[in-house]
């Protein structure tokens, strides 16, 4: 089987099964989530490496293996960690291309006089976002806003590609720098955001009301996936590394909601933004961090030649939104 054979011999299915068992962790838990046969979702993962490995050179043909197998829950190795973002890259953008069709389509059904695409990450769900939604639908009920979930590593490209109109974005040190030297984006600068400890319930630490990040030294982490939040993985690394040592990552999540779970499982501890705290979990406390920890801001990105009208009404009520914040 050639390259071009191999690649095309790899299916949609494929992708989303194993987005699943990344997510999960586990095959079995994914494949629970699947509603499939652990047997079927094991051989379907097999033939995908296998795919892969066929798609080589014939000299370096071989099985490839994404997953270390060895550990549990099951671990991305550095082949699987390339992948997933191709993967899910692949996906999103099919998904998306199917969502805005539909949603296009309802809205001139509905008698609409325009839409507008937003794009943002998980975690910003949690925070200012729903607030400056809801005061949109309620100025502007005849436009449809299109909602995009993306990883943090892709949206400023999409607004490049004009697969969005605005993004919103966490503005970490990396991501300051790459916009700062651009010319054809425009950056509103919205909300600082704290960091909060999260830990299991019955954690010997859960009776404090501030803990020190020394006092996390021995800890296992359940860290934000480095792939889909390179800023916030970076931030929190390199605050571990100001108190002297250099953080046991146990596991890597994409999902909020994930390393929630994880946490109240009381597989590690965490760091996370504090509108993480508007999620509530059973068996999860919030603490306080002593040292000064804020993310850098959150901010709205569109590209500057884009004169919709539709856009400039969105702006405004961000505006608004941040002035009652305030």
């Amino acid at each position: 089987m050639n390259t071009t054979e191999a690649v095309k011999a790899i299916e949609l299915r494929d992708l989303r099964y194993f987005l699943a068992v990344v997510e999960a962790g586990s095959i079995t838990s994914a494949a629970e989530k699947l509603h499939v046969a652990q047997p079927y979702l094991t051989r379907k993962i097999a033939a995908l490496e296998k795919r892969l490995g066929d798609s080589a050179e014939p000299t370096l043909r071989e099985r490839v293996e994404l997953f270390d197998r060895k550990k549990r829950p099951h671990q991305l190795n550095q082949t699987g960690r390339a992948f997933l973002e191709a993967a899910r890259v692949i996906v999103e953008k099919l998904d998306l291309a199917v969502e805005n069709t539909h949603r296009i389509r309802l809205g001139e059904i509905a008698g609409k006089l325009g839409y507008l695409t937003v794009g943002f990450t998980s975690a910003m769900a949690n925070g200012i976002l729903p607030d400056i939604l809801g005061a949109f639908k309620q100025n502007y009920p005849n436009i449809s806003l299109i909602l995009s979930e993306e990883t943090s590593s892709n949206q400023i490209q999409r607004l490049r590609d004009r697969a969005t109109d605005l993004m919103f974005v966490y503005q970490y040190l990396d991501l300051t720098e790459s916009l700062a030297a651009t010319a054809d984006l425009d950056v509103l600068l919205l909300v600082r955001e704290s960091l909060v400890v999260v830990l299991p319930a019955r954690h010997p630490l859960a009776d404090r009301s501030v803990i020190s990040l020394a006092d996390l030294r021995d800890e296992s982490f359940i860290m934000p996936d480095r792939q889909v939040v390179p800023g916030l993985f970076k931030e929190i690394e390199g605050l571990c590394v100001q108190s002297k040592f250099v953080p046991n990552i146990a596991l890597e999540a994409v999902f909020m909601v994930t390393i929630l779970g994880l946490v109240a499982g009381e597989i590690g501890i965490s760091i996370l933004p504090a509108s993480v705290q508007n999620l509530q979990r059973k068996g999860v406390v919030y603490k306080k961090l002593q040292e000064r920890a804020v993310t850098n801001q959150l901010a709205a990105v569109w590209r500057r030649d884009n004169s919709s009208p539709i856009l400039a009404n969105f702006i405004k009520i961000i505006e608004g939104i941040i002035g009652k914040e305030i």
